[in-house]
């Protein structure tokens, strides 16, 4: 690993910061990440002609099913998989540095939430807890260390002691219940009071419940559970970075992290002016020992002031032409 391009990604401060890091990062990624470097050329995009944020490769996450995508020589530590069907090959991220994706999680909790030991952190993740591989428990994990809380923890619909546990009153602690959605609509149905507390729904039907718009997830949540809004996160199994919702859907990424949008008719033509609605590209500057440049399967929207929505997925005739290059690549 570059020492001193690790050492700089939380420093960013301005836009020309975060595009002059994106490039270091670029040329460091072609020249250390095989498969990365074989799709760039594939694109005619070399750290000789590229000098704008539109104009970097962005790898398809499906190669994330198929390769392994690691930048440097260090070993890997963990490798990450996302949740899948038995029908479906699952991303697997080899990660070579657990102390880069900790620093990276913690630094944008506390961005934008604040320090863990202020929270009891409580978390209904059913589908994730049940594999030993999900960088979404390994986070949670993490922070409901950091609340050092007895009432923190991993529960189940079937605890009859978690009801009582995210309803009871505690003073001078604030309550944050990370979950799934498919677990919170089931929490739902047995309308707890939970006014007062921060509900993070992480996404996640998987076949489990009918799938729903995240407005009308939302909304049925936030009544059930008497809150004004329901918090996000935005994340992947593929990266090291989250964008987090305080309500209406609106994501905001930490400095390291940015959303731009490729066409979707022509999935090589880039943008990054607010209002428009695309294929969510990433930047994730943190994934510096994997690929920071990747192209996900997700539609969105940007918004002025660095905001982003999420509207959708592309469904398999959407990506006809982000298919035919990764087929022909692969």
């Amino acid at each position: 690993m570059d020492i001193n391009l690790r050492n700089s990604i939380f420093g960013i401060a301005d836009d020309a910061d975060f595009k002059n890091m994106a490039l270091a990062i670029f040329e460091y990624q072609y020249r250390t990440n095989a498969v990365y470097q074989l799709w760039a050329k594939c694109l005619n995009n070399t750290p000789e002609t590229v000098s704008q944020l539109t104009e970097l490769p962005f790898l398809p996450v499906e190669f994330f099913k198929n390769h392994i995508i690691v930048s440097g020589s260090e070993k890997t530590q963990k490798i990450f998989e996302s949740s899948g069907t038995t029908n479906s090959s699952v991303s697997k991220h080899h990660v070579t540095d657990l102390d880069l994706y900790a620093e990276s999680f913690i630094k944008t909790f506390r961005m934008f939430y604040g320090n863990p030991s202020e929270y009891i952190i409580t978390a209904l993740l059913p589908a994730y807890t049940e594999r030993g591989n999900s960088s979404l428990v390994y986070m949670v994990n993490s922070l409901i260390k950091m609340s050092n809380n007895p009432l923190s923890g991993f529960y189940n619909m079937a605890d009859n002691a978690f009801i009582d546990n995210i309803t009871s009153p505690v003073n001078g602690k604030k309550r944050l219940l990370f979950g799934v959605s498919f677990a919170l609509l089931d929490l739902a149905t047995k309308h707890p009071d939970l006014s007062g507390s921060t509900v993070m729904e992480t996404g996640g039907m998987k076949g489990k419940r009918k799938e729903i718009t995240r407005h009308e997830l939302h909304k049925t949540l936030a009544e059930a559970f008497n809150i004004p809004v329901v918090h996000s996160e935005y994340g992947m199994t593929e990266l090291l970075s989250q964008a987090y919702s305080k309500g209406n859907g609106v994501f905001y990424p930490p400095p390291w992290m940015k959303i731009v949008l490729r066409d979707l008719c022509d999935p090589l033509t880039v943008f990054t002016e607010p209002g428009q609605t695309g294929g969510i590209n990433i930047i994730d500057l943190a994934n510096i020992n994997s690929c920071s440049f990747i192209a996900t399967g997700d539609i969105g929207k940007l918004l002025p002031g660095g905001g982003f929505e999420v509207l959708g997925r592309f469904d398999n005739s959407d990506i006809r032409g982000c298919n035919l290059l990764t087929e022909n690549f692969m």
